[in-house]
C-alpha cells in the first residue's frame, strides 16, 4: 500500500485517502459557509442604529457625504478624499438595500481574499495543503476581528488589502500590478510602502506605476475637492487625528501606543518618527529577503504590518495584514512550529481581555496586543527561509511511550491510546479557550434563585456549626480589621486564580509534555464535575447572606434590598460557590508541583498556594470552609478519572528523554520502534515512517534542484 501511494497508482488505499480528503474539504467549506451565514445573521439582526454605523455615518440620511461643506467638518469621516469621491454616488441608495448589498459584497471580497492567499502559499505545497488551504483561510478570515468589525461597522478596509494581494500575487504585467497597488495607496496612504518592496525585488516598473497611480488619483480628488484634500493631506497630515481619539485603544499604531503611554507634543512626534523609520528599515529589509526567497505572500504580510505600525492611525479593522503573516514558518523543531500561527490566530480572533487577566501591570500588553503582533511579524519573528533544510523537515522531538490503561474494559477514545508526545498547541489553546467559554456559560445558566441559594447557605452554615468549623465570620472580620491583610487577600483572590494554573500548564507543556496530558486531564475533569455542583446545588457565599453580618472586602457593600444585588450579578453566577474552584484549582497546582518539582523547597512553595488561597476565599467572605472541601473532592475525582482512563502516571519526561536528534541525524521524523509503540494505537501509519519506495523520486534531490532553479529565476510576479 505504501508503494502504491508513493508511486501514485490508483490503488484502494489511494482511492480511500482521496475520498477522505474530499470529505474533509467539503466539511471545511461547510464550516466556512456556516461562519459566513452567522456573520450575516449577526449584522442583519442587530438593531438599526447599532449596525453598519460607519457606513451610515458616511452615506446615511444625515451622513457626512450629504453635507455641502467639507467631509471632515464633523470628524466623522476618516477616509481619504478619493474614498469620499467614490462613495458619494452611493448616498442616494436606500439604507436597507445598501446595507444588505454592502454586507454580502464584503463577504464576497473576504472569500476572494482567502482563496487568493491560499493560492499564494510558498512552494513546495503538499496535496493536502493545496486542497484544504482555501476553506481554512476563508474560515480564519471570517473569525478574525478585523473582518467581524468590518462587517459590523460597514467599513472598506478589506478593499485595499485585496487590491494589494491582487497586484502582488495575481496581476499579469507590472503596469497592472502597480495600478492596483496605487489605487490601494490612494485609499490607505501607508500602502505606498509596497513601492519599495517592488523596487528592491526587481519590479521597478510596477513600483513606478504604483507611484504614478497614487499621484493621479490624489490629484483627481484634489481637483474635485480642494478644500477636503487640503484638510486631509496638509492640516491633518494624511488624516492624523481624524475620527476617534488617537490615544484610544482602537488605534493600534505606534503613534497610538505612545499617546497611551502618556507621551505628547513634539517629543512624542519625534520619537514616533524615529521608531517608525527604524520599523520601516528593518521591516522592509526582511520583506525583501522573504520575497527573494520565494515567500512572496509572507513578504506582503510583513510589509502590510509595517504599514499599519507606522500609520498615524491604524484601527482594528485595518490590521488584517497580521493574519496573513500566519503563513510564515518559525522554529527548527517540529514541536515549535505551531507556536507562531497559534499566537496569530488567538490575537486576531479573540479580544485581548479574554486572553489576559484583569491585572493592571498587564494593561500595556492588553491594550496593544494587535500592535505587538504586527511589530513582531514586521521586525522580530525569525521566519525560516526556503533554503533552510528545516523548512520542510523540522527536527522531531521524542518523548516517552504511554502506560497501558488500568482497566481494559473501559472503552477508550483514540486520543487516549496515542503515543505520548507534546500535544498540538493550537488544539490545546482552543480547548482551554472553548472550555472556559462553556464553563462561563454553564455557570450563568446554572444560577439558581436567590431564595434557594440562601436556603442552601443556611444549611451549610448549620453543618459547619455542628462540626465546630464555622470560622468564616471570625476570619472575615479579622481580615477587615487589618488593612494590609485585607489588601493582600483581595489581591490574591482576584489575581492568582487564573495566572497560577495557566503558568503550571505552560511549564508542563514546554518542559514535561508527557506529564502535561494527565495533569491537564485531571484539571478538566475537576472543572466539569464542579459545573455539576453549581447546577445541582446553587449556594450563596457568606458575603451574600444578609443576616450573618459578613463583609465583602472585594466587591464592596451589597444592597440586599434589590432582587439582583451584587456588583457582578448581571455578568456572572454569584451562587456558584459549591464546590470552590478557587481552592480546587489551587490544590491541583499544589499537587502537580509537589509531585513533579525536583527540589523540596519547590514542592513546599507549591503547597503554599492552596494554603494562601484557602485563607483568601474565607477571609474575603467568598466561600465557606465546606466549599473548599468540595473543591478538594472534585480535584481528587479528576485525578482518579485520569488514572482509570489513562493508567498510572508515566514516569518518562522531557528531562529523562531528551531530544535525540543530533547533527549526525538528518532532519525528519524517526521511525518509532515496535517496542515504543502503544499496544492499542489506532493511528494510521505516517507516510514519513513508511519504507521508501525504490521507484519513487528522490524528494531531497528534487527539492534541492527546485531551490537552485528558484535562485536563478527572478521573483514571481
Amino acid at each position: 500500500m505504501a508503494n502504491a501511494e508513493h508511486g501514485g497508482s490508483g490503488g484502494a488505499f489511494g482511492a480511500g485517502q482521496d475520498t477522505k480528503m474530499a470529505a474533509v474539504r467539503v466539511g471545511l467549506w461547510l464550516i466556512a459557509a456556516a461562519l459566513a451565514v452567522w456573520q450575516v445573521a449577526v449584522v442583519l439582526t442587530t438593531p438599526r442604529g447599532e449596525r453598519l454605523t460607519d457606513l451610515e455615518t458616511w452615506i446615511g440620511e444625515n451622513g457626512v457625504l450629504h453635507v455641502r461643506g467639507s467631509f471632515y467638518d464633523t470628524d466623522a469621516f476618516t477616509g481619504t478624499p478619493l474614498a469620499g469621491l467614490v462613495l458619494r454616488p452611493l448616498t442616494r441608495s436606500a439604507e436597507q438595500t445598501l446595507g444588505v448589498g454592502w454586507t454580502f459584497g464584503t463577504l464576497l471580497l473576504v472569500v476572494l481574499l482567502g482563496m487568493l492567499a491560499a493560492r499564494s502559499l510558498p512552494s513546495p505545497v503538499s496535496r493536502r495543503t493545496a486542497l484544504l488551504a482555501a476553506p481554512v483561510a476563508v474560515s480564519l478570515l471570517m473569525l478574525s476581528l478585523p473582518v467581524r468589525n468590518t462587517l459590523h461597522l460597514g467599513q472598506t478596509s478589506i478593499i485595499p488589502v485585496l487590491l494589494v494581494l491582487a497586484g502582488c500575487l495575481a496581476a499579469r504585467g507590472e503596469r497592472t500590478s502597480g495600478v492596483l497597488i496605487g489605487v490601494a495607496a490612494a485609499l490607505q496612504p501607508t500602502v505606498l510602502l509596497f513601492a519599495p518592496l517592488l523596487w528592491f525585488t526587481g519590479r521597478k516598473r510596477a513600483a513606478l506605476s504604483t507611484g504614478v497611480t497614487f499621484l493621479t488619483c490624489t490629484a483627481l480628488a484634489w481637483a474635485a475637492m480642494p478644500k477636503d484634500s487640503w484638510t486631509f493631506w496638509v492640516h491633518h497630515f494624511a488624516g492624523t487625528g481624524l475620527g476617534d481619539r488617537p490615544d484610544g485603544v482602537g488605534n493600534q499604531s505606534l503613534h497610538g501606543a505612545l499617546l497611551r503611554l502618556g507621551l505628547e507634543g513634539t517629543g512624542e512626534k519625534a520619537l514616533f518618527f524615529a521608531l517608525g523609520a527604524a520599523v520601516v528599515y528593518f521591516g522592509l529589509r526582511r520583506a525583501v529577503r522573504y520575497a527573494r526567497d520565494g515567500q512572496l505572500l509572507l513578504a506582503v504580510a510583513v510589509t502590510g504590518c509595517v504599514s499599519a505600525v507606522v500609520s498615524p492611525t491604524a484601527w482594528q479593522h485595518q490590521l488584517l495584514w497580521v493574519l496573513l503573516a500566519v503563513v510564515g514558518r518559525v522554529g527548527k523543531r517540529r514541536s515549535d512550529r505551531l507556536v507562531w500561527p497559534v499566537a496569530v490566530v488567538l490575537v486576531m480572533t479573540l479580544p485581548a481581555k479574554m486572553m489576559l487577566p484583569n491585572m493592571e501591570f498587564l494593561y500595556p500588553i492588553r491594550d496593544n496586543a494587535l500592535l505587538i503582533a504586527a511589530l513582531a511579524a514586521a521586525c522580530v519573528v525569525p521566519f525560516v527561509l526556503r533554503t533552510s533544510p528545516h523548512f520542510d523537515n523540522p527536527v522531531p522531538t521524542e518523548y516517552g511511550a504511554p502506560v497501558p490503561a488500568r482497566f481494559r474494559w473501559v472503552p477508550l477514545l483514540p486520543f487516549w491510546k496515542r503515543a505520548l508526545s507534546r500535544p498540538n498547541l493550537l488544539l490545546e489553546l482552543l480547548l482551554i479557550r472553548v472550555g472556559y467559554s462553556i464553563y462561563q456559560q454553564t455557570r450563568l445558566v446554572a444560577a439558581g434563585s436567590r431564595a434557594t441559594a440562601e436556603e442552601h447557605g443556611s444549611q451549610i452554615h448549620a453543618i459547619e456549626q455542628f462540626l465546630f468549623i464555622d470560622i468564616e465570620h471570625w476570619a472575615n472580620h479579622a481580615t477587615a480589621r487589618l488593612p494590609w491583610l485585607e489588601e493582600f487577600l483581595n489581591f490574591y483572590y482576584t489575581s492568582f486564580h487564573f495566572v497560577v494554573p495557566l503558568t503550571v500548564l505552560a511549564v508542563l507543556y514546554i518542559r514535561r509534555p508527557v506529564d502535561f496530558r494527565w495533569a491537564r486531564g485531571a484539571l478538566g475533569f475537576a472543572t466539569v464535575l464542579a459545573l455539576l455542583g453549581f447546577w445541582l446545588y446553587p449556594l450563596a457565599p457568606p458575603r451574600l447572606m444578609p443576616d450573618l453580618g459578613f463583609i465583602d472586602t472585594v466587591h464592596g457593600v451589597q444592597d440586599f434590598s434589590k432582587p439582583d444585588y451584587g456588583t457582578l450579578t448581571a455578568v456572572t453566577n454569584q451562587y456558584a460557590a459549591m464546590p470552590s474552584l478557587h481552592f480546587g484549582w489551587s490544590l491541583w497546582c499544589g499537587v502537580v508541583i509537589a509531585i513533579l518539582a525536583p527540589k523540596t523547597w519547590m514542592k513546599l512553595l507549591g503547597l503554599l498556594h492552596p494554603a494562601f488561597t484557602l485563607c483568601a476565599i474565607v477571609g474575603t467572605g467568598n466561600h465557606w470552609i465546606l466549599d473548599a472541601v468540595g473543591g478538594a473532592a472534585v480535584v481528587g475525582a479528576g485525578f482518579g478519572l485520569v488514572y482509570v482512563l489513562g493508567g498510572p502516571r508515566p514516569r518518562s519526561s522531557a528531562a529523562e528523554q531528551p531530544e535525540t536528534a543530533t547533527a549526525k541525524s538528518p532532519p525528519g521524523p524517526r521511525p518509532v520502534p515496535d517496542a515504543e509503540r502503544a499496544p492499542d494505537a489506532e493511528d494510521p501509519p505516517d507516510a514519513a515512517d513508511e519504507p521508501a519506495d525504490p521507484s519513487a523520486p528522490d524528494d531531497d534531490k528534487d527539492r534541492t534542484e527546485a531551490l537552485s532553479s528558484a535562485k536563478r529565476t527572478p521573483p514571481p510576479g
